[in-house]
């Protein structure tokens, strides 16, 4: 079953248990969604493009929610919260930190990365292996740990 027939069926799901939040969040995941097939000019995304929307839908919501939490807004920041939690049902597992680092290793040996200044060139190959199944910023911390042993 794709993502938007997912939805749907979630959005129905929703509907008749009358879960509002989780409802609005739903809408919203559809709207990203079919705005970002119209931007593409395609009737269906791919699965790897729906991944891309999910996955900044994600972003967007965390940033917000350290922002809520540094200026002390709790009531706006657990709304977030459920929010996070509604958007990562519809994400790939995410990888354990075994798993990525392990990843990272053979990433680095496969582009003979040496220093930091090679950051970019590992990022570069790393991300669409894991895309979606972790962090950007954990990625990046753990790259920059990797090379500054080596």
């Amino acid at each position: 079953m794709n993502l938007l027939a997912r939805l749907d069926e979630d959005m129905k799901q929703a509907m008749k248990s009358k879960e509002k939040e989780k409802l609005s969040v739903i809408r919203m995941l559809k709207a990203a969604l079919q705005n970002e097939a119209i931007k593409l000019g395609k009737g269906q995304l791919s699965e790897d493009e729906e991944l891309t929307v999910l996955s900044r839908e994600l972003k967007q919501r965390k940033d917000s929610l350290h922002e809520f939490e540094k200026a002390g807004r709790e009531d706006l920041a657990e709304k977030l919260r459920n929010e996070i939690n509604y958007v990562n049902v519809y994400m790939p597992e995410q990888l354990t930190d075994d798993e990525l680092s392990n990843i990272i290793r053979e990433t680095i040996q496969q582009t003979g990365a040496s220093s930091k200044a090679d950051m970019g060139k590992v990022m570069g190959a790393i991300m669409p292996k894991v895309k979606g199944k972790a962090d950007g910023a954990l990625i990046s911390k753990l790259v920059q740990e990797h090379l500054s042993k080596s």
